[in-house]
This record gives C-alpha cells, sequence and structure tokens, in this order.
C-alpha cells in the first residue's frame, strides 16, 4: 500500500530529527546514482509516449523493493504545484523535476531517506540522504537498491566510458555526492570566498542551498564532486571526505577565533537573532533562515540547549514557503506567508531558554583580573 502525501508531511525527514557524526557543522550526507535504459531515449529527447513507456517500466521495479514498503509513490502530474514544492523544500526532488509533467514520477520511502526521481534529467535519479558526515553509509544504502534494479532493468552502461548519462559531466560513475555544511563562522570572518575557490581548484562545486545557481541561504553550502569519469566511487567519496574535514576545521578554528577576538560580536550575532525571532510578527524566509542560522550556532557553542538543534533543523523547512501554505490549507500572498511565518516560529521559541553568555562574560571577568 503506497503512502499518502498528507502522511509524507506529518512525519519531518529522519535527518531533521536524528544526529549524525559531525552534525554541528554537517547537517547532510546526500549521494545522487544516474542511470538510463538501453533502447529508450534520454528524457530531454523522449517524447510524451517515451516516458511513459519508462515509467511504467521503472515504477513497479521501484516499488518493489524492500526499502520501498509502504512508499510514496506518484506521478508529477497528479501533484499541485504546491506539493511539489514541498518536495524541493524538504531536497527529495530537483527543482527542474518539479516543473515536469507526464511520464515524470517520484517515488521515495517513508523515512524520506531515499528518493528516486524518474525521467528527470536521466531516466532514474536515486538518492540517499543521511544526517552528518556519512557519505559512505548513504552510498552503501543506495548501492544496494542499484543492485537490485540493475538485475532487474536494462542498464545503459559502456565497458570504456561506464554507466551512460544525458550530461557527459555524468559519465562514468554517474555518482554525485554532497555533503551540505553549516559555515557561519566562514561567511563572519569574510573567509568564505576564500574557501569556496579553495574547493574549486580541487575539482569540487559548492552550491547554495537548492543547488546549482541557488543563493547560500542560513549560511549552507552543498560542497560536491565534478569528476565522475575515470574514477570509482569509493575514490570519489574519500577525496570528499578529506576536504569536508578540512572544511569542518576551518569552521571550528573560525569559531573559536571568533569568541576569542571578537566575543561580543558572537554574543550580539545570536543574542539578536533570538530578539528578532522570538518577536517579529512578520519575516522573510531569508530573514529568518539567517537569523536560524545563528540560533543553530548558538546551540553548537553552549549558549543555546544542544536539545534545541532538532527544533531549529525541522524549522528550516517547515518555514519555507509550500510548507507554510501546506500548514494554511490555502495559497497565501507573500505578505500572509510572512505573517504565518512568524507566528511559527514564535510558538517554536516559546519553549527555546533564552541563549546564556555567562561562560563569555566569565573568561573576559577573568582576562580583567589578571
Amino acid at each position: 500500500m503506497s503512502m499518502r502525501f498528507s502522511t509524507l508531511l506529518k512525519k519531518p525527514a529522519e535527518w531533521m530529527r536524528t544526529p549524525g557524526p559531525e552534525s554541528d557543522i554537517v547537517i547532510t550526507s546526500r549521494v545522487r546514482l544516474a542511470r538510463n535504459l538501453v533502447g529508450h531515449p534520454f528524457p530531454g529527447w523522449a517524447r510524451k509516449e517515451d516516458r511513459l513507456t519508462v515509467m511504467e517500466e521503472v515504477q513497479p521495479s521501484l516499488e518493489s523493493l524492500t526499502e520501498m514498503k509502504d512508499s510514496f509513490s506518484e506521478e508529477m502530474t497528479k501533484l499541485s504545484a504546491i506539493e511539489k514544492q514541498v518536495l524541493v523544500e524538504r531536497h527529495l526532488i530537483s527543482r527542474e523535476h518539479a516543473a515536469k509533467g507526464a511520464g515524470c514520477g517520484t517515488v521515495m520511502n517513508r523515512k524520506q531517506t531515499i528518493s528516486v526521481m524518474i525521467n528527470e534529467e536521466d531516466h532514474l535519479r536515486m538518492q540517499a540522504i543521511r544526517p552528518g558526515l556519512q557519505l559512505l553509509s548513504a552510498y552503501r544504502s543506495l548501492d544496494q537498491i542499484d543492485t537490485v534494479l540493475e538485475n532487474d532493468l536494462p542498464y545503459a552502461f559502456d565497458h570504456q566510458y561506464g554507466y551512460l548519462t544525458a550530461c557527459p559531466t555524468n559519465l562514468g560513475t554517474g555518482m554525485r555526492a554532497s555533503a551540505m555544511l553549516h559555515l557561519p563562522a566562514l561567511v563572519l570572518s569574510e573567509q568564505i570566498n576564500q574557501t569556496i575557490q579553495g574547493a574549486n581548484k580541487i575539482g569540487l562545486a559548492v552550491r547554495g542551498l537548492y543547488g546549482e545557481g541557488t543563493e547560500a541561504l542560513a549560511n549552507l553550502f552543498q560542497i560536491s564532486n565534478q569528476n565522475t569519469l575515470g574514477t570509482n566511487e569509493q575514490e570519489i567519496i574519500e577525496h570528499l571526505n578529506r576536504v569536508i574535514a578540512q572544511l569542518i576545521d576551518n569552521e571550528k578554528n573560525a569559531r573559536m577565533k571568533i569568541l576569542e577576538d571578537r566575543p561580543t560580536t558572537m554574543q550580539d550575532q545570536i543574542g539578536r537573532a533570538y530578539a528578532v525571532l522570538k518577536y517579529a510578527h512578520i519575516i522573510t524566509s531569508k530573514e529568518a533562515l539567517n537569523h536560524l542560522s545563528m540560533i543553530r550556532l548558538g546551540c553548537d557553542l553552549g549558549f543555546v540547549s544542544e536539545d534545541e538543534r532538532e527544533t531549529i533543523n525541522v524549522l528550516l523547512t517547515e518555514i519555507q514557503p509550500a510548507h507554510l501554505q501546506i500548514s494554511a490549507k490555502r495559497k497565501l500572498t507573500p505578505e500572509e506567508r510572512d505573517i504565518l511565518r512568524a507566528d511559527i516560529i514564535r510558538t517554536s521559541l516559546n519553549r527555546l531558554t533564552p541563549p546564556d553568555f555567562s561562560t563569555i562574560l566569565t573568561d573576559r571577568e577573568n582576562e580583567d583580573d589578571e
């Protein structure tokens, strides 16, 4: 029995609720595999009839997977524009897939840890998402599914080029591995541009909250591999893990440096964010996300209870435009969304203890005594 969209909505994705390794800085790890079928034109060239044929061939195979028991499985035309945008906001489908029509679909498991887009840029775009730094775990879970599907479906594979994909940049492994990193201190200390340039030089892409061409809201950055040809999955993940480990160190050092050199700046940023979110009655998505980023930093530094990190993670998604309109059960104007967003945040923060900066003050008093 397939899961209904309303059931999917009621359950925050597992990554929002479950902490993972290095989850103070690494929000999620994601691995995506692109696969195509022999004998069918790639989606970009396919007619509606071709896409429907592929859909009929792959959807039953996906739904029969053990990992997809009681999954959510639907054709894109049967979802409203707002429902599609909810899936984008939860990082379950791409913005491009949300714009697709007949013969395009999506299948995802109940935990929202595995999702598959049918007939996006490729016939199959499979994704696994995990909390914290767990790229290898994400890949292994996807590899198991991929192996089962490869026995059931005629994959387009070339012994010289590997898995054949619509875009040449995905040839070979067809794998894109990425991690969503929270890097507020590198932004505050104006080191982020240098960090991005350094990552680009060693073959990694740095993108915003919703991927290519999007803004890095809430100080969140997606770091991913660019090369898929001439290397294997293990090497891609090992390379990405090494770079992410360095970025984690850089962010932690930047946080400590600001605390040592400019403690009042840190206190002001976190305190100001708390005050605005707790008392604002109208707030835009961008402003809310950036202030929530500072509250999350407060959790990481011990100024706000660590138990509140889950609340912040859920809010980062729940205050997005489509989620607000689903909550209101109607289409909202931008101003109505800003009012509802502020209401939801105020209600959530009523349970939150105000930031406690006594450790900063104590350290400063000790320095004065010396």
